[in-house]
């Protein structure tokens, strides 16, 4: 709301968890609305889900609030001639993440991306058009656990939509 409302900013430090609205949500409405806009995650957390989830929302930079004051400041400098800041535990986080996505990509060929049964399930029903509600009563499982199972499908795919995911299911024969 601030920022469609107000001059736009160069650079949004954003924290991760809020009130209103989480801040990996909030980075990717701002980034899908001004792309150009550089956000740099300011947190306290630095765990594997939140980093990967912050970058694919379009995060510049991701910092830990623990950071002196003066690594902030030059993470906003990089970020502005076109760096991506990093805390040293998330660089090292980041790296991590990426092997392991190579490493799983190269082991498993490229077809089932190392979905669960469960997962596939779920992505049955999303081909029908099932809602949350009506895959967990289907699967006998809770709408909330449909929606983490989606996330995690989300995650592994690599997309951002149910049409996303079925369509690229349909395409490696994980689904049919």
């Amino acid at each position: 709301e601030y920022v469609l409302n107000n001059p736009q900013p160069d650079v949004i430090l954003m924290d991760i968890e809020m009130p209103e609205l989480d801040g990996i949500k909030a980075t990717e409405l701002i980034n899908s609305a001004f792309p150009e806009l550089k956000i740099i995650i300011l947190t306290v957390f630095d765990d594997d889900e939140k980093l990967f989830n912050a970058i694919l929302a379009g995060a510049s930079g991701y910092l830990l609030k623990d950071e002196p004051i003066g690594k902030i400041a030059e993470g906003i400098e990089l970020v502005l001639n076109g760096g991506a800041p990093m805390s040293a535990t998330i660089a090292s986080k980041t790296l991590n993440l990426l092997k392991n996505s190579a490493q799983s990509t190269n082991n498993q060929g490229g077809n089932d991306f190392n979905l669960s049964r469960r997962e596939i399930e779920i992505l049955e029903c999303l081909k029908f058009g099932y809602d949350y509600n009506k895959t967990a009563e289907k699967l006998f499982i809770s709408p909330f656990t449909v929606r983490k199972h989606i996330e995690n499908i989300y995650r592994k795919l690599q997309v951002n939509n149910k049409i996303q995911a079925v369509q690229k299911a349909l395409q490696n024969k994980i689904i049919r």
